[in-house]
């Protein structure tokens, strides 16, 4: 009867209760639902870059593209046999992200392999990690960081410089370059002196990023138990997740002693989380710290979060300025007035950078890292007009809205950092149509240091490279991890 009432009884229970409450969808279909359906239009999608433009929305989520042309915005789509509703109303998801403890993150065993953390924690103790952690990206702390991103960016651009040196220009596909550069910016920020260490972990977490994304996208996601059988890639996976803990753990243990030895800075996130943790049980006792556990889990996430998305930003930045050379020129021109040519760029005067500022946010805006947002509810919950059942997940289309012309204007797809020129929230009008970083108590807590490090880094490649869009060029973006060019970002550099 159990089995029955998942795969049946339940499922038609929910349709008819969405039904009645305004939202429409295919049918619900026996323990697949749409599920075959989306596989075919993401591989589909997939095989083919597209024609150079913004409006990317139909690669990179076919299926829920087309279920809002056949049903309209308030549609729902089958996960297997779950129901989850799209829910479009820029009001109706800024309640979604204010209500925090009841609109949930939802969670699945799968994604524990990967990283849990502050990002996957609910209610209280989302609170006391949220508290405990938010020392590490304090102002004052970010500033510190400032040299771990420089010597990424050095280390990167001398790279650059043994490739273009004899030509004076050259064609590179830019992607893997930003890819090592975050992963080394994140190491050095993470784990201090220990950088070389937390490079392996991360090389660890991102062949557990694609064995868990695979995973997924196979049928044997929808049988339960399935991940308990021991195929070869459960068995890798749970032997990655083993070995990146015990790594994490051993740089922990050394980080601690250093610290009992007084030889320990706490400079590094790790440094910082440890010493946020070791006071908070101190001045109240044991049950308001973190176990070492949800230390490690931490530390995954710093990975995930950290090197994921500010490789996303800077790696469509580049192709969007190779495309718009103007505006490449504007940025150049602002970054070699504020800093000149040679000198190392410092917090005050990155902070000055208004139009590169101007141009993340457009880039944030056409190509969110994330490109949706999901939250899950454990009981009937009214949102609005419309009454939604207990334990239906919802998705917040993230750049559905930030390329919605009813929005943003009849150019709404275009490249335009102009828009931003005031600010975002003259550029937004007061709506929530822009959430890169989502919104609410719950807005990434990183998000300085991603723009940070990123502003860092697009200021010294101004400094030092022209670049352009090479013939050999596929526009075809494509959601990893986070949203990324499926072949790569071919660009012409030329040595200034």
């Amino acid at each position: 009867m159990k089995f029955l009432n998942w795969v049946w009884f339940k499922p038609k229970k929910m349709e008819k209760i969405l039904r009645r409450q305004g939202f429409n969808g295919n049918s619900y279909r026996l323990f697949m639902g749409d599920y075959k359906e989306m596989v075919a239009m993401e591989k589909e999608a997939q095989s083919k870059p597209i024609n150079f433009s913004n409006d990317i929305v139909p690669r990179v989520m076919p299926f829920i593209k087309e279920s809002v042309t056949n049903y309209g915005e308030n549609c729902f789509i089958w996960f297997g046999p779950e129901p989850t509703a799209l829910i479009s109303d820029p009001e109706m998801i800024k309640e979604i992200l204010s209500k925090n403890y009841v609109f949930q993150k939802p969670s699945h065993p799968l994604g524990k392999l990967l990283a849990e953390g502050i990002a996957a924690y609910d209610t209280d103790k989302w609170a006391k990690h949220r508290r405990l952690i938010n020392p590490a990206f304090h102002l004052e702390k970010l500033k510190l960081m400032l040299p771990s991103f420089h010597m990424s960016c050095c280390d990167m651009l001398g790279k650059w410089e043994k490739i273009v040196a004899s030509e004076g220009s050259c064609e590179l596909d830019a992607w893997p370059y930003l890819q090592t550069l975050t992963s080394d910016a994140i190491s050095r920020t993470a784990f201090g002196s220990n950088y070389e260490e937390g490079r392996n972990i991360f090389q660890l977490q991102k062949q557990q990023g694609g064995l868990v994304l695979q995973a997924i996208q196979s049928i044997s996601f929808f049988i339960p138990g399935w991940r308990f059988v021991p195929t070869k890639t459960n068995r890798r996976m749970k032997q990655i997740a083993k070995e990146i803990e015990s790594s994490i753990l051993e740089i922990i243990n050394k980080k601690m002693k250093a610290v009992e030895l007084g030889e320990g800075k706490s400079d590094d996130l790790l440094g910082i989380l440890l010493e946020s943790n070791f006071n908070e049980i101190r001045q109240n006792g044991n049950e308001f710290g973190i176990t070492m556990k949800d230390v490690i889990e931490e530390c995954k996430l710093f990975y995930i979060a950290g090197q994921e998305t500010t490789s996303s930003l800077l790696v469509w930045t580049m192709i969007l300025l190779s495309k718009h050379l103007d505006w490449q020129a504007r940025a150049r021109e602002e970054v070699v007035q504020v800093f000149g040519s040679e000198k190392l760029p410092d917090f005050q005067e990155l902070n000055h950078l208004k139009i590169v500022t101007m141009i993340f946010h457009e880039v944030l805006r056409l190509y969110p890292p994330a490109i949706m947002l999901s939250r899950v509810i454990h009981k009937e919950t009214t949102l609005g007009h419309v009454t939604l059942p207990a334990k239906l997940q919802l998705f917040l289309p993230t750049i559905s809205l930030q390329h919605d012309p009813k929005l943003w204007g009849e150019d709404a797809k275009e490249f335009n950092p102009e828009r931003f020129n005031e600010g975002v929230s003259k550029a937004t009008r007061g709506q929530l149509s822009y959430f890169p970083f989502g919104g609410g108590p719950r807005i990434c807590i990183g998000q300085n240091f991603a723009m940070l490090e990123a502003k860092m880094a697009l200021a010294m490649i101004l400094q030092q490279y022209s670049f352009e869009l090479s013939p050999s060029y596929a526009h075809a973006p494509d959601m990893v991890l986070t949203l990324q060019p499926q072949y790569g970002a071919q660009l012409i550099l030329h040595k200034l």
